[in-house]
């Protein structure tokens, strides 16, 4: 099987034209065994032309040695048989040199057309030959036999080397395509691989980002109300002052180590370090908050989520417009979570600070704004001792993008901060 292109050039081992030094080798003998063939073949020669015998030797030693370029120069060793078969020299030449023309990929009809020369040159020297020994009385057969073995002769030396020339280049042809075919469907397949690793990789993203913003909302905005109940414990114990301050102190602390771990473990989630770790500690916190949270809030439980910020001592108020209806369970969840760490988040950076939450249900949408007014005291924003880890404005903005929706969020000109959705209803 021969070799085109890139591959041909970095396999090419063997000398000038030769893919193979074993083919070189082949070829050279075949070229010794045609020189010699038309050597022998030139002495009869030399004597019907009447020139010496010497000359006819030389001769067929270098008709016979064309044979060496039919890799290269395939149509050259054909005309050459062609124009020596007149002579009766180079019948091994002219069926290699045959088979070699029809198994190369030069166009059918230069094929076909040398093909045909070879084979009425062969046919008419037949005949020629044969009527001349009849002539002579060598042959005693009829007339019939001087066409008959004509073509029989001329059929026997052209058809069967073209014919195996055409499967042998048909065949070569097929399996280099079949090979080419294989090596794109392996490139396809490497591609694939590499893409699905891709998105395997972003999807592990994905479902680790999807872990810390669950976690994040579902457990910061609770332990954030529990410090804030414990501050304020603090602040009106009067029956055991000692105890209490002790107890609130404790709870605090506990609130802010939890939070602070909470902070932690969302970072390792986010920058994929040391996730195969964390995983099943991870996992198990994640199935319990699923469990405890079924299905998801709905903005039904809005307002209860107001009355809890409320009950911490948060002067907040809520204002619904518009036709209240049902969404799909993503929206009204992004939707509760948005206004859940909005309210976080004036607890963490202005605690004593009034809120109001609006939400509009509009055609095709449904919106919500948290604001809240600047702290009444300098400094309360942090009297909590609340930790931020900053996530919280990221995991809102990734919902309600992941959903197609707007997300804007900013400080205000009174000095407090604002925090706006708008996101699609369906």
């Amino acid at each position: 099987m021969t070799m085109t292109g890139a591959e041909d050039t970095a396999v090419r081992g063997g000398p000038l034209w030769w893919a193979r030094r074993r083919s070189a080798v082949f070829d050279s003998g075949l070229g010794l065994v045609s020189a010699v063939e038309c050597a022998v073949e030139g002495v009869p020669f030399a004597r019907d032309a009447g020139i010496p015998v010497a000359v006819g030797v030389v001769f067929g030693l270098l008709a016979g040695s064309v044979l060496v370029v039919r890799r290269r120069w395939p149509i050259a060793v054909v005309l050459v048989a062609i124009a020596i078969t007149p002579a009766q020299m180079g019948f091994l030449m002219g069926i290699v040199g045959l088979y070699t023309l029809a198994a190369s990929e030069l166009p059918r009809r230069i094929i076909a057309s040398l093909a045909g020369m070879q084979l009425v040159g062969t046919l008419i020297v037949t005949f020629v030959q044969v009527r001349q020994s009849m002539n002579r009385g060598s042959l005693t057969l009829g007339d019939w036999f001087v066409p008959f073995a004509a073509i029989t002769t001329s059929l026997g030396l052209t058809a069967p080397p073209l014919l195996l020339g055409l499967y042998v280049g048909a065949r070569r042809r097929l399996m280099e395509s079949l090979r080419e075919r294989a090596d794109s469907l392996e490139r396809e397949l490497q591609l694939l691989a590499e893409r699905a690793e891709e998105r395997a990789e972003w999807a592990r993203n994905e479902e680790r980002t999807r872990i810390a913003r669950e976690m994040h909302d579902v457990v910061a905005h609770r332990v954030s109300l529990m410090v804030v109940h414990a501050a304020a414990l603090q602040a009106v114990a009067r029956k055991d002052p000692e105890k209490a301050v002790r107890n609130a102190a404790l709870v605090g602390d506990m609130g802010r180590q939890a939070l602070t771990e909470l902070r932690e473990m969302l970072g390792v989630l986010r920058s994929g370090v040391g996730v195969e770790r964390a995983a099943a500690s991870v996992a198990v916190g994640v199935a319990a908050l699923v469990v405890e949270e079924g299905e998801g809030p709905c903005l039904a439980e809005l307002e209860e989520l107001v009355g809890q910020s409320a009950a911490a001592g948060m002067v907040v108020d809520l204002m619904v417009e518009g036709e209240v209806r049902s969404y799909a369970p993503e929206v009204e969840q992004t939707a509760y979570r948005v206004v859940q760490e909005a309210l976080t988040n004036v607890h963490k950076h202005a605690g004593g600070a009034k809120a109001q939450v609006r939400l509009a249900h509009r055609v095709g949408e449904i919106a919500m704004q948290v604001e809240n007014g600047a702290p009444p005291e300098a400094g309360s924003a942090s009297s909590a001792g609340l930790p931020s880890g900053g996530n919280g404005l990221v995991g809102m903005r990734e919902r309600v993008v992941a959903l197609g929706g707007v997300f804007v969020s900013g400080p205000t000109e009174a000095g407090g901060f604002r925090v706006s959705a708008v996101i699609p209803a369906s």
